[in-house]
């Protein structure tokens, strides 16, 4: 797009929504990033949300489902999940802006004396903020295009600013170098076996009462749409046919970007924004990991432990991880999502037999703790594969401390304050913050592997770096005793000497991270721990018969 030895000159594509939320704005731009990508261009993508707080690191996972964490140590939207395992490309702070953070950077601004003693008021400055958030990252001279994918849907009280900037961004750079994609809904109706083109007709009169027009309107359905219904909404929305998009129920996310090519929203995209680009999208490894996912060989079960199991979309990036790393091994990953606390009573064994794997999650609070220490307990002493994550991993010492140390009372300091064995305790620098966000220990940190330990062959390196969010550690006084009983610190911070891996050596797999591996698992880079743990799984369901499960 610009001349050799140029800084690049982004265009900008926004992407909003109407109808209802939770229609998959976020996968639509990461097909349409990812498309684009392939095609040779420089891409990336924000997320502006439009909740007051921060940033969701304070949130309930029921409440926003999963908080993402990027390497430079912001917590995020899960969507950036999504960017990066599409793109392979990693997100920071500036891809997920939220309107807490606009307003706490004006009324910074404000209390500084920026503005001179004006009047400041939503119109220019709230919108004017959220220009230059929108426009940071274009001006890096990184990329051909920025994605902004709005949150919420048209006519959202909490929205309206975040559109009235986009709409000055369109007037202030001009047709060519923006362009407005609007996801709606297009419902079918059981009871009359049809369907209905009104509510997306209402949504785009509603966008362009403020002041959009949408150039291309994905419209989301169970069904084909009819080309005469696909005319219909390109009359009544004033767009082109061609710039109606049909986004199908599909049978996975990642089959996306093939039906968006199919359905030329790549192509559109880029004459819309006049650039000239005649290659194809070569998305033949990602055909391949489709053809992998899509045609397994084997499949596993694997027992996901954790405490908010009732909303999926808390584990949003184990779970993805787990799909990449099935496809690598050609096997079907089938989870069994277990309610931490329903492993407290004395028949707990009963609900983990026939698992291939246990995978103890991350979390945070007392509640459901001594659940994920019987799935440990369970794990250990039947040889079953165990991969422990964050707090998944002190459930893991913890339960080693009681049960082979002979610690009754060893636990995290975190749930119990009064404990005599704090053998997970809080960081000293932890100690006197009395503020919640964004004050864990978040973001990539160094790892360093000890020699021929079962972590060091599966990552195939020394050192490691791995992006964290928690704020309590391995207490080190208990290193020597547990060590001297089996399980070994194999990965730790070459620079605080915090133990970030352990393993129990005489075991099939048994190894607990404190870092998210998770958050780095792409398509194109299946995170490794992932991988070997599918892999051993799949060895422990050896005796079963191809193709079967317990």
């Amino acid at each position: 797009m610009s001349g050799k030895g140029q800084p690049k000159t982004a265009k900008y594509i926004f992407v909003t929504g109407g109808v209802t939320s939770s229609l998959g704005k976020g996968i639509v731009a990461s097909s349409l990033a990812k498309l684009l990508q392939a095609r040779g261009l420089s891409v990336t993508i924000q997320k502006f949300d439009p909740y007051i707080n921060i940033d969701p690191g304070t949130l309930n996972p029921y409440e926003h489902g999963e908080c993402y964490v990027t390497n430079d140590g912001a917590e995020t939207d899960l969507d950036l999940g999504h960017y990066e395992r599409f793109l392979g490309v990693p997100t920071s702070q500036a891809n997920n802006i939220t309107t807490g953070r606009i307003y706490n950077n004006v009324i910074t601004k404000e209390r500084r004396g920026d503005y001179l003693g004006k009047t400041v008021q939503v119109v220019p400055h709230i919108t004017d903020e959220i220009k230059r958030s929108i426009l940071l990252l274009g001006e890096t001279g990184e990329y051909d295009i920025v994605m902004t994918e709005i949150g919420g849907c048209v006519g959202d009280i909490e929205s309206l600013p975040f559109i009235e900037a986009a709409r000055q961004l369109k007037w202030d750079l001009g047709d060519s170098n923006t362009l407005f994609i609007h996801l709606t809904l297009i419902p079918y109706l059981a009871s009359a076996g049809e369907l209905k083109t009104k509510p997306t007709q209402h949504s785009v009169r509603q966008l362009s009462q403020l002041g959009i027009q949408p150039d291309i309107i994905v419209c989301r359905t169970e069904h084909s749409i009819p080309q005469e219904m696909r005319r219909k909404i390109a009359l009544f929305c004033n767009v082109s046919s061609n710039d109606v998009i049909e986004s199908k129920d599909a049978e996975t996310i990642y089959d996306v970007p093939l039906l968006m090519r199919k359905e030329k929203l790549d192509q559109r995209a880029l004459y819309k924004l006049d650039i000239y680009n005649d290659r194809d999208a070569d998305l033949e490894q990602w055909k391949g990991f489709l053809g992998r996912l899509k045609n397994p060989t084997e499949q596993i079960t694997i027992g996901l432990v954790g405490k908010y199991v009732e909303l999926k979309d808390s584990y949003k990036s184990i779970v993805e991880a787990m799909i990449h790393a099935g496809a690598v091994n050609e096997t079907k990953v089938n989870l069994r999502w277990i309610a931490s606390e329903t492993l407290i009573d004395g028949e707990y064994q009963h609900k983990l037999e026939g698992l291939d794997g246990i995978l103890v999650a991350p979390g945070f609070g007392e509640r459901g703790i001594e659940g994920k220490i019987n799935a440990v307990r369970y794990a250990r002493e039947n040889k079953v594969p165990f991969f422990g994550i964050c707090l998944g991993m002190q459930s893991a010492v913890i339960e080693f401390a009681r049960n082979v140390l002979g610690l009754e009372d060893a636990h995290s300091s975190e749930m119990n304050p009064d404990t005599q064995n704090p053998i997970i305790d809080l960081m000293a620098d932890q100690k006197d913050i009395t503020n919640k966000g964004g004050t864990m220990r978040l973001g990539a940190y160094a790892c360093k592997l000890e020699k021929g330990s079962l972590i060091h062959q599966i990552y195939g390196k020394i050192n490691i770096q791995e992006r964290h969010r928690h704020r309590y550690e391995f207490n080190n006084s208990y290193l020597e005793r547990m060590q001297a009983a089996g399980m070994i610190a194999t990965g730790i911070n070459p620079d605080t000497g915090l133990v970030e891996a352990v393993e129990i050596k005489d075991h099939p797999f048994f190894v607990g991270v404190q870092f998210h591996p998770e958050y780095k698992s792409t398509v194109a880079n299946p995170a490794p721990l992932f991988v070997h743990f599918v892999r051993a799984a799949l060895k422990n369901s050896i005796p079963l018969m191809k193709g079967t499960s317990k």
